[in-house]
């Protein structure tokens, strides 16, 4: 019988109560008294150098209190990156200046060459329109291997070229890895493309920056995923305001999906023209500014390389990437085709030989950064279409050959540098399998092959490194910021309890399963403890929301809290029954004493704990309140299999969806419900990536899909109803919680499912069809058949 509370239960989440009564508390629903609004004049050119600019007449123009440019923030620090590539010669990576405001040049269409703070946005709208810039149009660079031949245009003339960096993992292991290639019975090669994306939240971003000439103190309310975070960059590296000195207040936030991870130049410029103009400062995006502002994510173009022995197993792995920075290095771009992306190269197999080169590339694009999956979908993608397209050439059953080749003992130290602690890939696509009713397919491909459709199933398996852990390592990986988390919980006098963590909440249910955890283990109603997040003046420095590390690392962090404040409440409980500490139990929310029926309830001793009459100060200070660090071990490690089976129309080319079937290991699972709803979503913005979204620049930087009339969304009609599984749990060793993440998990194992089951398709109905790039539109499936 299900849980009706505490940890596997499937409560309502609480939050959702404000939300869907309108009574959320968003940044774009805060306004401070007296506040001005900024407008910011963006290039509508990808590469240009700026000759001039006037604001004389903008200036004199009603409402208007002062427009910034560049020359403004000389000698002010640019937008910092939070992570260093050292590439496989040895040496850093590029990294150029990123200006809050160009300098000298525009980059990309998007790039703020002005910014207008007026009483109005009407008003300071109005001015833009007047300032007078004078261009001098640049070749513009968009294709990456374009923009690594001799003589491109650089994007920044004060580098050596328009290569970041070019990394090599494992670098040592390619001569082994080219000499496997050369002894293989039979090598599959493929090459394919992870499309550019637009993360499009429903909430766009916001600033608003204010100031207290009184105490000195600035005050930034933004749209982010990790507030602590957005402080010390913008702080230490831009603005250069101490952190005791700078507040950072993320409230409601509506999806982020990694594009809020980031520090923006919006975001300094609001707290710095604060500053200046003593009087708050607003800025909310358009959905227009967003597409060329926002940074956009994956952008891969890769070569991936299959070598297998005569018996069908996997020997070895080559790939060769270029990846896309766009203009500027955004906070953690250098890691996503990175150590976010080399190191998931093994996937769910025993593959002993893997080397992966990435050449990360500057263009005059928007700037690309994380996006949902972050590095484990651009790996998955490669790695199971080059696994389906090897078992199509050597005439196996795609599974058969994916399950002879899966690792099956734990732990595991794969070639490409992390360690696996627990797993079982047999047993999630033995649950897909059963949900994905496998033996009634042939029955469903001959009644679609009656209406004239092409009916194909595509099946993938995936694995991610997520929880991003631990500090020592990543710090040794480049990561110029610790990967903790942290909480405090504080116990009121009542025995009610507020949790303040540094794990921010956008959609992932946090004030819902946070809670469920704490009560569990104290044995107390849910109602009883409260979540505080966003807020740097409330919560201990931690490290923010992303990579599918709440719960691992914040829920850790919490539970490591929750234990300090259960083990002061034990020596108070000893005192109060006249018990030694070691015989006190806690259950139930009831102190008692081993083999007796002496106890005394939770709340009774929560206000002892500030009404100390009962117990010595000297052994016990008063007051119930306990903070802790988590530094995890290592990542965790969810992994699934996952099932779709589509409907091809030959005539068109057009792809429907007919079933999703998603088999998910995550480990001790806290809320499922909450744990559904994130596969849902991270299947639906899969299914968008694989059929429908893609952000296209033409040769002069132009980009093409610049709003909702261009850029396709994925609607209800576009997908199924799910079938979702999470019974196959290995919980992980080395989080008090044996939880792994679940954020991400849809969004990396649903595109490769879905190219598979179009090629599959295809086949069936007598195409010689190896691959169609993502997306996989009609046009696209239409030319492959007819090609």
């Amino acid at each position: 019988m299900p849980k009706d509370h505490g940890i596997g239960a499937s409560p309502k989440r609480r939050e959702d109560v404000r939300f869907l009564s309108g009574t959320g508390n968003y940044t774009d629903d805060i306004n401070v008294s007296g506040q001005a609004y900024v407008h910011f004049l963006r290039s509508d050119v990808a590469h240009g150098r700026i000759t001039s600019i006037n604001t004389e007449a903008a200036a004199a123009m009603p409402g208007v209190l002062k427009i910034f440019t560049g020359a403004d923030f000389e000698g002010v620090g640019g937008i910092p990156c939070g992570w260093q590539v050292t590439d496989r010669h040895g040496e850093p990576m590029q990294e150029p200046a990123h200006p809050v405001l160009a300098q000298g040049k525009v980059r990309y269409v998007g790039d703020q060459i002005a910014a207008v703070v007026a009483e109005t946005l009407e008003q300071a709208r109005d001015a833009a329109e007047a300032i007078e810039v004078d261009l001098e149009e640049l070749p513009a660079v968009v294709d990456m291997k374009a923009a690594l031949a001799d003589g491109a245009t650089k994007v920044h003339d004060d580098l050596t070229s328009n290569l970041c960096y070019d990394w090599g993992f494992v670098e040592e292991n390619k001569p082994a890895v080219d000499a496997a290639f050369e002894a293989a019975a039979h090598v599959t090669t493929l090459e394919l493309r992870n499309n550019r994306l637009v993360a499009n939240p429903m909430e766009p971003r916001v600033a608003i920056g204010d100031f207290n000439r009184g105490t000195g103190d600035s005050t930034l309310y933004t749209t982010s995923q990790n507030p602590h975070v957005i402080r010390l960059l913008m702080g230490a590296f831009v603005l250069g305001i101490p952190e005791h000195k700078l507040r950072v207040v993320a409230p409601d936030v509506g999806g982020g999906f990694g594009t809020k991870i980031f520090h923006y130049a919006e975001e300094a410029f609001c707290t710095f023209a604060a500053k200046a103009l003593n009087r708050a400062v607003k800025w909310t995006s358009t959905r227009s500014e967003a597409f060329i502002s926002d940074a956009h994510g994956r952008d891969h173009v890769t070569k991936i390389e299959l070598a297998l022995d005569a018996d069908n197993n996997f020997t070895a792995i080559r790939t060769d990437t270029h990846a896309n920075m766009g203009a500027y290095l955004s906070t953690f771009a250098p890691s996503v085709p990175t150590w976010l992306h080399g190191t998931l190269m093994a996937g769910n197999y025993k593959t002993p030989l893997i080397y992966v080169n990435v050449k990360a590339v500057f263009t005059n694009t928007v700037p690309v950064d994380a996006y949902r999956g972050a590095g484990r979908p651009e790996a998955t993608y490669q790695l199971e279409r080059v696994i389906d397209k090897a078992a199509r050439e050597l005439g196996v059953d795609p599974i058969a050959l994916r399950r002879q080749n899966f690792i099956t003992e734990f732990p595991y130290a794969t070639p490409v540098a992390v360690e696996y602690d627990t797993g079982d890939y047999h047993g999630t696509m033995d649950a897909l399998e059963k949900i994905a009713d496998f033996s009634g397919f042939e029955a469903r491909r001959k009644d679609s092959e009656a209406r004239g459709k092409l009916r194909g199933l595509g099946v993938n398996c995936y694995i991610e490194a997520c929880g991003i852990a631990p500090s020592n390592l990543v710090g040794q990986l480049g990561a110029r910021a610790g990967l903790y988390e942290s909480a405090t919980v504080r116990v009121n006098a009542t025995g009610g309890l507020v949790v303040m963590t540094g794990s921010h909440s956008h959609g992932q249910g946090h004030e819902t399963s946070f809670p469920q955890v704490i009560a569990e283990m104290i044995g107390i109603d849910e109602s009883m403890v409260e979540i505080e997040h966003g807020d740097t003046d409330k919560a201990p420095m931690g490290m923010g929301t992303y990579g599918s590390r709440s719960l691992a690392v914040g829920g850790s962090a919490m539970v490591r809290a929750t234990e300090k404040i259960i083990a002061k409440t034990k020596k108070i409980a000893a005192h109060l029954l006249e018990a030694a500490e070691a015989d006190i139990e806690l259950k139930d929310g009831t102190f008692s004493v081993a083999g007796t029926d002496k106890s005394v309830a939770w709340g009774d001793v929560t206000l002892a704990a500030y009404v100390p009459h009962n117990y010595p100060l000297e052994d016990i200070e008063p007051g119930l309140e306990e903070t802790a660090f988590y530094d995890p071990a290592n990542f965790t490690y969810p992994s699934g299999a996952y099932a779709c089976e589509v409907e091809v129309d030959p005539e068109t080319g057009k792809v429907t969806i007919e079933a999703f079937s998603a088999a998910d290991d995550f480990g001790n699972v806290v809320n499922p419900m909450i744990v559904d709803g994130q596969v849902h979503g991270g299947i639906g913005q899969g299914i968008g990536q694989a059929l429908l979204e893609n952000a296209a620049y033409d040769e002069n930087g132009q980009l093409l899909s610049a709003s909702y009339m261009d850029y396709a969304m994925p609607r209800a009609s576009d997908v199924p109803f799910y079938s979702v599984d999470h019974s196959s749990q290995t919980p992980c060793t080395h989080n008090p919680l044996g939880v792994k993440g679940c954020g991400e998990a849809g969004a990396i194992g649903s595109p490769p499912a879905v190219v598979n089951a179009v090629v599959d398709a295809l086949q069936s109905g007598g195409h010689k069809v190896d691959h169609v790039d993502m997306p996989v539109s009609p046009s696209r499936v239409w030319a492959a058949m007819n090609a």
